[in-house]
């Protein structure tokens, strides 16, 4: 975590993945990100995965360093105060992110009655205001039918990433900064509004894959593990392990091809091709069924020890396949990456936290925050952002409008 934006107080009212990593990005460079939700949990409070007791590790992975305060958002009042929170006033405040319905008593239009200058972030399932999830998104761009085996036919395989819901969130938090940064230059507020599926074929397209498709009149076939248009592939060593082999720039490649011991054998694939396979990653993706047999006799003949010792002088871009368990005990992913740090979480679990992804060199790193108990600083918002006395907070709890955790 940095301070880098703590003088903003960002209210986050927002379930599942997208909207709730917007506002962990948020918090992790140093805003103050208030959650709201639905006394006894919103809809994604008990989603999966779980820990042993029950309780969401997912929840508290993506909202770690938030606060929280838990409204009856069923009842009138409940709603008034949560719309209060979000346009309460002050130059740190009036900054709103959202998954919440386009319309209804969360519109920018009702809030920004109330603060001229509030910026609002709504993140969406499809533009028109319809709903879309990640994999409805994705299957809808045409990637589970090239992805996998070419074995498949006309199989559809749906990888278990929700790559367009951490897109979207990432693109949110650079939208919402530039929305913030125009209101600092202007004193304007504004709704932005980020669509799943907007995201997801502005991607396809920023690729270069729209264009492709359009261009040839053809779809991408499934190339399995290989990679589209470079040298890349999955080998396996004698001693049984299987990693990952990429040589996208030239020193990549001859770095392969020496610590390989393969070099007579690409001159002589060369010589017969009438190719260079050293300047242009294309060639080597055009001539993959000739090079792969090589390299994958090469790989076989050593242990992965091996192979180890020979990549890493030479810049060789590589990889061993290793399962999620054993990525978590892994020193350079986790256990003595410095973005990490062992919390107890409000699930009684203790596991490592990744803070900001980012380094920034001359910046103090600060250790990343457990997430919230639901409903944990619901006094402290009521008292310190909405100026409410003690006896205006009893009389909340009193009827049911707020409760604390």
């Amino acid at each position: 975590m940095y301070r880098l934006l703590d003088r903003m107080r960002v209210v986050e009212a927002s379930s599942f993945v997208a909207s709730p990593t917007c506002g962990m990005y948020l918090a992790q460079m140093g805003a103050e990100v208030i959650r709201f939700d639905q006394i006894g949990g919103g809809p994604d409070f008990r989603r999966w995965p779980r820990a042993k007791n029950g309780a969401s590790l997912y929840w508290e992975s993506l909202n770690k360093g938030k606060k929280s305060i838990a409204i009856n958002l069923a009842s009138a009042e409940g709603r008034a105060l949560a719309t209060t929170l979000i346009t309460a006033p002050g130059p740190t405040g009036g900054l709103f992110v959202t998954n919440y319905p386009v319309e209804g008593f969360l519109s920018h239009e009702r809030l920004s009655a109330l603060r001229p200058d509030l910026v609002t972030l709504r993140i969406m399932g499809r533009a028109d205001g319809g709903p879309a999830l990640d994999h409805t998104v994705n299957c809808a761009v045409g990637f589970p039918q090239i992805t996998g085996p070419s074995g498949l036919g006309d199989a559809v395989v749906n990888h278990v990433l929700p790559a367009w819901d951490l897109l979207t969130g990432a693109y949110s938090a650079f939208a919402f900064l530039a929305a913030e940064r125009h209101r600092r230059d202007t004193g304007a507020g504004q709704e932005v509004r980020v669509p799943l599926a907007d995201m997801a074929i502005a991607s396809v397209a920023n690729l270069g894959m729209l264009a492709e498709v359009l261009d040839s009149d053809a779809n991408r076939p499934r190339l399995g593990n290989q990679i589209f248009g470079a040298f890349g592939r999955d080998f396996t060593t004698t001693d049984g392990h299987r990693l990952m082999l990429m040589a996208l720039t030239v020193r990549q490649w001859q770095g392969l091809v020496e610590a390989l011991g393969i070099a007579q054998g690409v001159a002589q694939i060369e010589a017969g091709q009438g190719v260079s396979f050293a300047r242009d990653e294309g060639i080597r993706f055009e001539h993959r069924d000739k090079l792969v047999p090589l390299v994958e006799e090469a790989v076989a003949k050593r242990t992965l020890a091996d192979l180890a010792c020979a990549f890493e002088p030479l810049g060789v871009c590589w990889s061993p396949y290793q399962s999620m368990r054993e990525a978590a005990d892994d020193p350079d992913l986790v256990r003595a990456n410095p973005i990490f740090t062992e919390v107890e979480q409000p699930s009684g679990a203790r596991y490592p936290i990744p803070g900001a992804p980012a380094t920034i060199p001359k910046a103090e790193r600060l250790p990343p925050a457990r997430a919230p108990r639901l409903g944990e600083h619901t006094d402290e918002i009521l008292a310190n952002v909405l100026g409410l006395s003690s006896g205006e907070v009893g009389k909340l709890h009193d009827s049911g409008i707020v409760a604390a955790g």
